[in-house]
């Protein structure tokens, strides 16, 4: 992120400047500014506040601290400044002792990055009116289960794990759907992470008959997998989650590895989006896209029902993001997760191959 520090004070005097605009419209942003999540608060910030000058919004920014009592102090601070509506909330602790709030206020709320299922399972119970613009904690293993099966449905095909409740449940989504779709693993193992070979494993799976091998597992494994496999003559693809898009280790990820994860949003962002970060000096990343479209999102649904809510549960926004519809609990219609296939230098999207 380059200047991204001072850019924020640039666009907060774009903002404030907007008093008396023709949408009597004030735009919240909590997010944790203070703490060590501040450096992803601070992409909420630049991204909703980037937005918010585009549209011609006034912002004001309060800081969850991405804690309990955090998210209290922002909410009140948001609802005492007017606002009405919130974009934000990294994190589920501040988000949950904000949302009562918010709602009893009539603020409906936008979070980002709090994936715990129970935001919104809970929805008809607490009536909190909040939507999720990032994944919930399944959509992985959900994208996992419907997308491997339906890539690898005539290959040969293992499932491996690494014994962590992260890597078991990824790879026993995909074993639960293949078989509900009438295909079955020629091996299912766990196996011992961080290990600087995996030559048994591999083995073993080269006498099962496996020509694929999905990990549920951290990219270094995966790599490590890929390579000795191909030191033993053994032709296999190896496929895993969005760890994948971590930084690699001193095995670099093989040619051909697929993985299910998120798109770079970065990659995809209309070219009006695009300019508008190159004219602020800002290399868009982390959470400043999703901010961004959290506060075109907003700002879409006000202006085109007076009923905001009732828009935001029915309608499709063109975001900075791509198009974005929510389902009746608030989350994401469409599940954000795809399919990519490393090609030696980056993740392309398998349908764009």
């Amino acid at each position: 992120m380059r200047r991204a520090a001072a850019t924020i004070g640039l666009l907060a005097g774009l903002c404030l400047g907007t008093a008396g605009s023709a949408m009597a419209q004030t735009m919240g942003i909590a997010a944790p500014l203070s703490g060590p999540m501040q450096i992803l608060g601070r992409q909420v910030e630049t991204g909703g506040r980037l937005a918010a000058s585009a549209l011609k919004l006034d912002v004001v920014v309060a800081d969850d601290a991405c804690t309990a009592e955090g998210g209290k102090s922002a909410a009140e601070a948001l609802i005492a400044a007017k606002v009405t509506a919130v974009v934000g909330f990294l994190c589920y602790e501040a988000a949950i002792t904000a949302l009562p709030r918010l709602k009893d206020a009539g603020i409906p709320t936008m979070t980002l990055g709090v994936r715990a299922n129970s935001l919104t399972d809970a929805r008809e119970k607490t009536d909190w009116p909040v939507f999720r613009l990032g994944p919930r904690s399944d959509s992985e293993r959900d994208a996992v289960g419907a997308l491997m099966t339906r890539l690898w449905r005539d290959e040969l095909f293992a499932i491996v794990d690494d014994g962590t409740i992260y890597g078991r449940e990824l790879a026993e989504s995909f074993r639960a759907a293949a078989e509900q779709a009438g295909l079955k693993a020629v091996m299912v193992d766990t196996f011992r992470p961080a290990m600087e070979n995996q030559v048994g494993l591999v083995g073993r799976l080269r006498r099962s008959g496996a020509t694929h091998v999905f990990v549920g597992g951290d990219a270094d494994d995966v790599a490590i997998m890929a390579r000795d496999a191909a030191g033993m003559g053994a032709a296999m693809t190896f496929a895993g989650g969005e760890t994948l898009r971590m930084p690699a280790g001193s095995v670099p990820i093989a040619p051909g590895t697929i993985m299910i994860g998120l798109p770079d949003l970065a990659e995809a962002a209309p070219a009006s989006v695009a300019r508008r970060f190159r004219t602020a000096d800002i290399i868009p990343e982390g959470y400043m896209l999703p901010a961004y479209a959290g506060v075109e999102i907003i700002a879409a649904a006000s202006r085109t029902s007076a009923d905001e809510l009732k828009a935001l549960r029915t309608d499709t926004f063109e975001t900075a993001i791509g198009p974005v519809r929510f389902d009746a609990k608030g989350d994401l219609a469409d599940n954000p997760f795809r399919a990519f296939r490393f090609n030696g230098s980056k993740f392309i999207t398998v349908e764009d191959q």
